[in-house]
């Protein structure tokens, strides 16, 4: 009898141990978002780029750099959702134009699916360190009163509802929006933290020595210029608390977001601007997730991602940093919140030691909504119809493979004021001629050749968006415009079961149906 039980434990130690190698097997995931940074403040992408970024171009050599990577909006919170969710943001009826607010209602839906819960099924632990964007519930002291309009009406003591931790996270620690947006704190897991004070207006904010910000309530031990020192330090200490199972860390950076804030050990370090400032810093947080990684020698089994939300703002000053030779869009035209490639055109960079080679560049169309069919490929799980619905794997591209679903695959992109735009191959179908907003183009391109109320451009001869050939190629735009019609009509962009797009009020308008409404 005690022959046996010996017999079975040690197959039980055998059988434990087997499934802890293979548990170990699984990559860890990191995927670090940077908030407004266009690809030409990244020197790996633009060789005359004035600011350093040795990290992320360390980065790039080894693992693969994508040179035709998008997101799937111009602004903050509809990339977020998209990357999250693998489904574009105008599919809710609450982002079909525009951005959320620090105060805001959760936009993702609690029954939905993201690449935190799909990890948490497969073993993984996961952790959200940064700018959330996403909405969450504050509890109101006086449910007729808008907390948009009414900052003071929330109750900063109470748990928040519906934040990360219901859409797949295990630890949060972060911001509720953008730098610039009340509340002014650091929300851990539900609970606001600090000692809370409501600053009325701006004499308020700027006797809290803020910059940029709208008045609202604020923490007294939040200080802008440490908040992303703040987030890599939660960042790498959490890796290190956590690196003896698979983890997967979602770092949505609030730099170099405006307000522009970077802290004394980087002040002036550029020579450039305080964009450019940023920007070194923002590398530098890269710099130390790489180097923790390093440290726990975990580095060749994790997946590191660095991307962008999208180009680069107005607020970072391009008039200067221009007679300086610096364009953050690079050879694009556009900014944050347009259209043109500048717009949504982001540095997008991947390190994956044990399975990717060093020193790859790939030229195939990627969208930052890749992301979880890309995880699921890469766990080698299926996703059901209703996840990831315009989210394809880019995994084949880590292998130097071609992206099977590139073929017949339209990207969708999205605007400010929610104007849409389409990518199908080297096809980009625009619907107006100054780029569905009126950010403009800092680089005061030249005109577009034949320009027109559409314009199609050849991306693989004129990604920078000079020669109009709508007029040539009459029958690409309306190949092109089904496309999009389609992606709408259909609830997805991928194969599988339509799906319902979430409209609660049927009267919700949305204009920007009208370029394509006699194909829906």
């Amino acid at each position: 009898m005690k022959t046996n039980l010996k017999i079975l434990l040690k197959l039980a130690v055998v059988v434990f141990t087997m499934f802890n190698i293979n548990a170990q097997k699984k990559p860890n995931i990191v995927y670090i978002l940077a908030d407004d940074m266009g690809v030409g403040d990244v020197m790996i992408y633009n060789k005359d780029s004035k600011i350093p970024t040795p990290n992320i171009d360390k980065l790039a050599k080894e693992g693969i750099k994508f040179s035709d990577a998008h997101t799937s909006s111009g602004v903050c919170s509809p990339t977020r959702y998209g990357i999250l969710t693998g489904r574009y943001s105008w599919r809710t009826s609450a982002l079909k134009k525009g951005v959320l607010g620090g105060h805001s209602e959760h936009l993702i839906n609690n029954s939905r699916e993201t690449v935190a819960s799909l990890l948490k099924k497969q073993g993984y632990t996961t952790a959200c360190v940064g700018k959330w964007h996403l909405g969450m519930d504050w509890k109101q002291l006086e449910a007729s009163k808008s907390v948009r309009k009414k900052a003071n009406n929330v109750d900063m003591n109470a748990p928040i509802k519906n934040g990360p931790n219901v859409n797949g996270f295990d630890y949060y620690f972060g911001i509720a929006a953008s730098l610039n947006m009340n509340p002014h704190v650091f929300i851990e897991n539900d609970k606001a933290q600090g000692t809370f004070e409501y600053l009325k207006d701006q004499d308020a904010l700027k006797k809290r020595g803020y910059i940029g910000a709208k008045p609202g309530w604020s923490a007294k031990e939040f200080e802008q210029d440490q908040v992303l020192p703040t987030f890599t330090k939660k960042t790498c200490d959490w890796i290190r608390k956590n690196s003896d199972k698979p983890f997967f860390v979602y770092m949505p950076l609030n730099a170099p977001h405006s307000p522009i804030v970077p802290n004394k050990d980087f002040a002036g370090k550029s020579e450039l601007n305080d964009h450019g400032d940023f920007c070194m810093e923002t590398d530098w947080a890269v710099g130390e997730v790489m180097k923790t990684l390093d440290e726990l020698g975990i580095a060749d089994n994790t997946i590191l991602v660095f991307t962008a939300d999208n180009g680069t703002s107005p607020k970072a000053g391009f008039p200067v940093m221009a007679k300086k030779g610096h364009h953050s869009s690079w050879i694009y035209r556009g900014m944050k919140g347009t259209n043109w490639e500048g717009g949504h055109r982001v540095p997008f960079v991947v390190r994956w030691p044990n399975e990717v080679e060093k020193n790859q560049v790939s030229n195939q169309l990627i969208c930052t909504t890749d992301l979880m069919a890309t995880c699921a490929e890469v766990l080698n799980f299926d996703l059901n119809d209703n996840e990831g619905e315009d989210s394809v794997s880019f995994l084949p591209a880590l292998k130097n493979k071609s992206i099977p679903e590139l073929k017949d695959r339209a990207v969708v992109h999205h605007s400010d004021v929610g104007v849409f735009s389409v990518r199908y191959g080297k096809w980009k179908l625009m619907f107006d001629n100054f780029g569905g907003s009126k950010r403009g183009d800092p680089r005061e391109s030249e005109p577009i050749k034949d320009t027109a109320d559409l314009l199609l451009f050849d991306m693989e001869n004129d990604a920078v968006e000079n020669i109009n050939l709508a007029a040539k190629y009459p029958e690409v735009v309306e190949k092109l415009k089904k496309k999009l019609a389609a992606v709408i009509k259909n609830g997805r962009s991928t194969e599988g079961e339509n799906q319902p797009t979430d409209v609660k009020d049927p009267n919700v308008k949305w204009p920007q149906l009208k370029v394509v409404k006699e194909y829906l």
